[in-house]
This record gives structure tokens, sequence and C-alpha cells, in this order.
């Protein structure tokens, strides 16, 4: 027997181990070589030596029959929830044998036989369920989906024991024949074809679980366990949670979401509304989680945010944002930025509210003339306001951010000038002296925040000439509080808008510097004169093209005042040969030292007050007419004057009728009396305040610097194109003007050059205009 070639053994006689059933030796034989066992480990020991079948072995007559027979009880007893009786490693080594013997056909379709009859037969118990009348009845609805559960919780675990059983069918046959299901899957058509797809049966399961999620929708407690076995089972049977389930669950979700928005539309104020969409969104969210197929998870939240969202975007904006943002409502506008992004086209139509909000309200702020006082201080509180709502709410958006620097750009230029005058003189109220609310660091953060109104201005000319006036006097009265604060303006409007803007400002600062060294020449030359006389004068030399311009007024100087004059301008000319000095006498001041009954003070007082304090060295009673007549000082400027001397808090006169007003025939008389906790009083803060002729008289000088530019620009454009049409030229003009200007505004300054002969128009055609060398 062992001379004999080896044949490849047709069964295995080897253990092995599938899916925790112990596979047990198959029909092989195994010979022992030599005789009986011998005992212990000698050197006589014998070999097991397993040997191949001279010819395969052929089955016992009935072997098939059989063993089916033992299988099929099995089968049943598994259907029945009764124990087999046979042991399950000889049932899964009968498998084997069949499948070994090319029994596998027969088998599968055996199975597949007693599978079916025992899935057909549980249809029975559900159709001898009494049917629901009223989906409403939802103690009978609770009743049949347990029912069907535990008839799908059977069904699963019987399929798990039989495929256990017969595994080697389903790893072998099956596998090698792509067109058949394996074992799990045939239970699950059986199932799906004979219990779900009974119309009634799959009507009631679904109206039930609909049911169910329509009660837990209303508040109710509900079996979630019961909800996710239902619906992990339609979504095994492959079709039937898409096409059944699901089609009709999103559309009563639809069908209720709709009716609910509807009506909390008409019940709740938007916050309330708001916070209910996201609860809803929330629980829906929730459900996809502990029950739902993660594939509906989309529709469906499409779906609440359509019907709560979706549909109500201009009516929730309309009825609440601007209640939101007028009372800076940030967790409710953050959370309304958050569910408007979710929709498509969501945050678009924010967007537009969120512009109109800041215009009009921007616009309250500004047109009325009223709110003038305090308009730059409200549009700063404004700016800071919306700043920390994107910031916080809108999550920086930079659509939101530039839609913001629009709407400011547009609500601030509404009224044109205004504003630019406004900015001008909150600057000046921020950088003189005796500004003691902010530190150097808080002045510093106000003035970048002022830049970015000024940036939103169209007509900067009119910031740049009160500026400019303001800068002037607190320079030559010495108001300014810090020259580090005036040159660091001074270099953020030059880097906003170019040294153009600011050659002029400057140049101011220039002239004050130079003028300090002038005046320490000066010093020295008086040391060296004969009579220096008792006045300390102090000049200041402005280059007449830096500073604003001062109608030049004639007063009358006393004679000491006037020698002093001539004696620095001797001085003056002197060094710098071909120079014109002219004397501004408005923004002249001095300080007076006076004596009264209560002991000596000093006035420190403009130059105007100085004149008539000075008259009263000559007498105690002056009337209006004489104070006139003495000083020469403009009617105007003199009752101001006057007014500040007698009806201010420091009355160092005593008018005659009391009243506030200086009137014609008033005797003004000198006040010996007068009293002061202070050695040195200022009251000269009337220069500082300013007159409305200054205010008119700069608006005036501004437009007419506008027109000499727009009247340079259309010469420069006619030179270098030497023939346009109207409209172009119009155009070119927009594009190169840096303010606001109205086409009517252009019309006349083109009719204006024509007039002048700059430019001619085209004889044929009115509208085209040609350069005249």
């Amino acid at each position: 027997m062992a001379d004999e070639p080896q044949k490849k053994p047709h069964l295995s006689a080897l253990v092995g181990q599938t899916n925790g059933l112990t596979k047990p030796a198959s029909l092989a034989a195994a010979t022992r070589a030599g005789g009986g066992g011998g005992g212990g480990a000698t050197a006589s020991s014998k070999k097991l030596v397993i040997k191949n079948f001279r010819e395969r072995p052929k089955l016992p007559d009935n072997y098939t029959q059989d063993t089916w027979q033992k299988l099929h009880e099995a089968v049943g007893a598994i259907q029945s929830s009764i124990s087999i009786k046979y042991n399950l490693e000889e049932l899964y080594q009968a498998v084997e044998n069949l499948c070994s013997y090319k029994v596998s056909a027969t088998l599968y379709k055996q199975l597949r036989q007693v599978c079916e009859d025992h899935v057909k037969a549980q249809i029975l118990q559900f159709r001898e369920y009494p049917f629901l009348v009223h989906r409403n009845d939802s103690l009978d609805s609770l009743l049949f989906l347990k029912k069907i559960n535990k008839c799908w919780q059977d069904h699963c675990r019987q399929m798990i024991m039989i495929r256990s059983i017969f595994l080697f069918l389903d790893r072998t046959y099956v596998l090698q024949n792509s067109m058949l299901p394996s074992i799990w899957d045939m239970g699950l058509e059986l199932f799906r074809n004979h219990v779900i797809s009974d119309k009634q049966v799959q009507n009631k399961t679904i109206d039930g679980i609909l049911l169910l999620i329509e009660r837990e929708r209303n508040g109710e407690a509900v079996d979630r366990s019961l909800l996710r076995s239902l619906l992990s089972m339609l979504s095994d049977l492959q079709q039937v949670y898409k096409e059944s389930f699901e089609q009709r669950f999103l559309e009563e979700t639809n069908c209720l979401y709709a009716a609910e928005g509807q009506r909390l539309m008409q019940e709740r104020e938007v916050p309330e509304y708001l916070h209910h969409v996201n609860k809803r969104l929330e629980e829906e969210g929730d459900r996809v989680i502990t029950y739902l197929d993660h594939s509906t998870q989309k529709p469906l939240i499409a779906c609440v945010e359509k019907q709560l969202l979706g549909e109500h975007l201009s009516a929730i904006l309309q009825k609440g944002l601007d209640n939101l943002l007028d009372e800076n409502r940030i967790s409710d506008l953050t959370q309304t930025y958050q569910l408007f992004s979710r929709v498509k086209g969501g945050q678009q139509i924010l967007l537009q509210h969120w512009s109109e909000y800041i215009k009009n309200f921007g616009t309250t702020i500004v047109v009325n003339p009223e709110k003038d006082k305090d308009m730059v201080q409200e549009l700063l509180d404004f700016k800071d306001k919306v700043d920390h709502i994107i910031e916080v709410c809108f999550q920086k958006n930079e659509k939101f951010v530039n839609l913001m620097k629009e709407s400011f750009e547009t609500f601030i230029n509404k009224r044109p000038n205004k504003p630019a005058e406004l900015i001008a003189k909150y600057v000046d109220s921020k950088l003189r002296a005796g500004n003691k609310e902010a530190t150097d660091e808080e002045l510093e953060r106000i003035l970048d925040k002022i830049m970015i109104i000024f940036r939103f201005i169209h007509g900067k000319d009119v910031f740049e000439a009160f500026y400019k006036k303001d800068l002037a006097k607190r320079l030559l009265v010495g108001k300014s509080a810090s020259v580090d604060a005036e040159k660091s303006m001074l270099s953020k409007l030059k880097h906003e808008c170019g040294a153009a803007f600011t050659s002029k400002l400057e140049g101011m600062f220039k002239d004050m510097e130079l003028s300090k060294d002038v005046m320490v020449q000066f010093k020295q030359y008086m040391q060296n004169q004969s009579d220096p006389g008792n006045i300390d004068l102090t000049v200041n030399i402005l280059t007449m093209g830096y500073w604003p311009t001062y109608t030049p007024m004639e007063v009358h100087l006393n004679s000491e005042m006037i020698k002093l004059q001539e004696v620095f301008k001797t001085f003056y000319l002197g060094k710098h040969s071909g120079r014109k000095l002219q004397w501004q006498t408005t923004l002249g001041h001095a300080v007076l030292k006076a004596e009264f009954k209560e002991g000596k003070k000093e006035f420190q007082v403009s130059l105007f007050q100085t004149l008539v304090l000075l008259m009263f060295n000559e007498g105690d009673e002056f009337s209006f007419e004489e104070i006139k007549m003495a000083t020469g000082v403009e009617d105007t400027e003199l009752r101001r004057t006057l007014q500040s001397l007698a009806c201010g808090k420091a009355r160092v006169l005593i008018k005659n009728p009391k009243g506030k007003d200086v009137e014609d025939g008033d005797k003004f008389i000198f006040n010996g009396d007068f009293k002061h906790k202070l050695f040195r009083i200022k009251i000269n803060q009337i220069q500082m305040k300013e007159t409305v002729e200054e205010q008119v008289s700069t608006t005036e000088r501004v437009f007419q610097d506008r027109q000499y530019q727009i009247d340079a620009a259309i010469v420069r454009i006619m030179k270098m194109r030497k023939t346009l049409g109207h409209n172009l030229l119009v155009s070119e003009l927009y594009n190169q003007l840096k303010f606001p200007v109205k086409p009517g505004d252009l019309k006349k300054r083109i009719e204006s050059l024509i007039d002048r002969d700059y430019m001619e128009r085209d004889k044929d055609n009115p509208n085209q205009y040609h350069y005249v060398a």
C-alpha cells in the first residue's frame, strides 16, 4: 500500500474552524501503520500516516434524503423557536457533505422553499389583524407596529441561525453563482415580497410610523427604539424605505411645517420665531441621528429650512430686523445670520435689509439740522455699533463689511458739505487745549475713528477749508492741546488724501517753527535798542498762501504798539528785503495787568479786548459810540468784544442798562469791585468761537475754489483732446474732480469758458466743443 503512487485526496481530514462552529473531520479514513498502539514516547513509537482512498467512497443509500429530513426538522425548530434535536456541528457537517457531493443546487432550492413557506404563513396574522379606519386610533396602530417589529426581529434571528448551519452552502455554491442571493439576502427578499410588499401591511406600517413621528413632533414621548428598529427594517428591505416611506414622510413634513410657519409668523415676535426654527432644526437633526436613515437628512433639513425660513425671509426681516438692530440684540442677530446663511438667497436678502437699515438710520442723523451739534458723535457711535455687529454676529463677512461702507457713503453725502464741516469742527474740539476728556492714547483712537468717517465724505475740500481755519486759530491763539496730536492728525490726512491735500497745512506748521527762530533774533535785536519799551512783543510771520484768507481790519492802536510794530517791520525787512508785511489784528492777543480793590489780576485777552480795556486808564465810563470811535473796531466785532467783557462770566466792565445784548447808547463802567478766584483769567475764548459770517465766508470760498478747479479741469481736458462731445467731457470731468458736482454747474462753467474764448461750439453740432489755442 505504501508503494502506490500518491493520489490527491478528495476530502480533507483536517479539522477547521468556521464562524464559531467546529468543523469535524469528514468521511476520510485514517489508517495507522503497523500493529496496535504502543505506550509512552519510546524509540519504537508509531507514526500516524494519512493514506488516500484508492477510489472515491460512495454515499450510503437514502443519505441525501435522510440528511435533508434532519436539516428540515432543524430549520422548522428554529422557525418555531423550539430546541433543535441535533448537534449544530453535526448539522453543519451534513451540509458540507451534501455540498461535496454536488447536491448544493437542490439543497438551496429546498431551503428557500422552506423559508418561503414559513414567511408566507406570517402574513396571515396581519391579515386577520383589524386594520385602522382612522389614523388617530394610535393605540391600535402602536400594537400593530410592535407586532410587525416582533415578526421582523424573529425573522432576522431565525435567518442568522439558519445561515450559520448552511454557512458552507453560502460560502461555496452561492458565492460561485453570482445570480443567486446569499441566504441572508434571500431572507430579506422573502420578507419584502411576502410581508412588507402586502399593500395593507405596508400602508399600516408606514401610517403607524408617521403617526408616532407626528406625536413626537407635537411634544409627546414615543418609543424611539421601536421607530429605529422599524425604519432600519425598511432600509434593509432596499427600496421600501425610499419609495414607500421617505416620500410620504417628506410630504407630511412639508405640510406640517408650511402650516406651522404661516401660523407662528402671525403669532410670534421674530426672536421667538427664530428660536423656534432653530429648535425644530435641532429636533429633526436628532431624528436623523436616532432613527431615520442618514440619506434622509439632506431633503428633511432642506424641507424645514424652506418652509420655516425660505418662505418667510422678507416677512421676518420686515417684521423684526430693525428692532433687533435698534436694541442691539446681539444673540438674536447672530441667530438670524446663522439661520439665513442656511437658506439659498437668505444672505442676499439679509444684506439688502442691512444696507437699508444703515441708510435709513444714518440719514436721520445727517439730514436733521437740529442734530448738528451731536451729529459726528452719533455717527461714531453708530459706526462702532455696526462694526461690533459685523464682528460678533455676521462673522466678519466681507460682503456685510463692504455693503456697510457703501451704505455709510450713500447716507453721509445726502446732505452735501455739512458733515464735512462738522467733522472738521469735531476734530477741532478734540485737539483744542482744555480738552481733558481723553488721554493721548484715547485721542489717537478717536482720531482714527474720525478718519474712517472722513473717508466716506465726497466733499473733502470743505473739510480741508474748515480744518485749516480751525487749525490756524489753534496755532495762532496758542490753543492747541498737543503738537504731537496735531502732527498725528496731519499724517493721517496725508496718508488718506495725499501730499497735495496737506501741503498747505504742513506749511502752517513750518511758519510757526520759523516764527520762533525769528522771535529769538528779534529779542536779541531789542536788547541792543536804546528804548526797548514795556511791551514784550511776539509776532507770527504767516505765508499768505498757506493760511486762511483774513479780511484786514484797521484799528486804532495806541502809540506804544504802533512804535513796536515799526521797530519789528524795520528789523524783519532788514533781513528779508522785497517782502511785504500785513498786520492781522483779528488774531492778535495780549496779557494785560490790572489793579482792583481786591488786588492785582492778569487778563488773557484778544487785541480788540485789549484796546477797549486800555481806554479805562483814561476814564471810568464810556458810551458804546465813544469806544467805537476811539478803537476803530468794526461794529459787529465791537459788540461781541464788549459782550465778552461786560456780560460774560468775568465781568471786568459793568453795562448800563443791564442786558445780554449790546445796544447803541449803552454805557460801560470799569468794575473796580471785580473779584475772581484765579490770578490769570482767560477772556479771549471769544476768538476761538466761529461767527456766522466766518462760516459763510469759508463755505463760499470753498465753492469759489471749486469753480476754479472745474475751469482748470475743463481746459486741461480740452487742451489734450482738442475736440470732444458734451457727454464725454462731462464723464471725463466726473472722473477727475474729487468733489460732488451737479451737471447744471458743469454746464455753467463750460458756457463761461466759451464766453471767455477758451473753447467754442462746433458750428454744425452744438454738443461738440473745440479747444481754442
